[in-house]
């Protein structure tokens, strides 16, 4: 089982930075590809970004791709997600996900990702 805390979330203004962190179970980053995916209110859940298992492969999902990256810290077992020129329309709760495929991130709305965090609200005022 793999557990993920994610965390770093808040309220920003339009143009602000946040970073989010996702605290994963022992050796779940060597192991497993690990990303981001959004919700917003009355909306799908929407890709945003994901990370190899080595850390050599990163993809974005169009509407963040130049402005959020994406890292992780195998020794400290936690992920990151810096989100840069933030927009109101980046508001939502922000999850963690992990899985040992990569390509089940690119399923909708990432319905064949393993295992899943509890979310982060993020909230960009206009």
């Amino acid at each position: 089982q793999v557990h993920l805390v994610e965390s770093g979330g808040g309220l920003v203004q339009d143009g602000g930075s946040l970073r989010l962190s996702c605290a994963a179970s022992e050796r779940t980053l060597s192991v497993y590809a690990m990303g981001w995916f959004r919700q917003a209110p009355g909306k799908e859940r929407e890709f945003v970004s994901v990370i190899s298992s080595d850390g050599s492969i990163t993809y974005y999902g169009a509407s963040v791709n130049g402005r959020f990256t994406i890292s992780k810290d195998n020794a400290k077992n936690t992920v990151y997600l810096q989100m840069d020129k933030l927009l109101p329309d980046d508001t939502a709760v922000y999850y963690c996900a992990a899985d040992r495929s990569i390509v089940d991130f690119t399923t909708r709305a990432g319905r064949r990702v393993r295992f899943w965090g509890q979310g982060t609200q993020v909230t960009v005022s206009s």
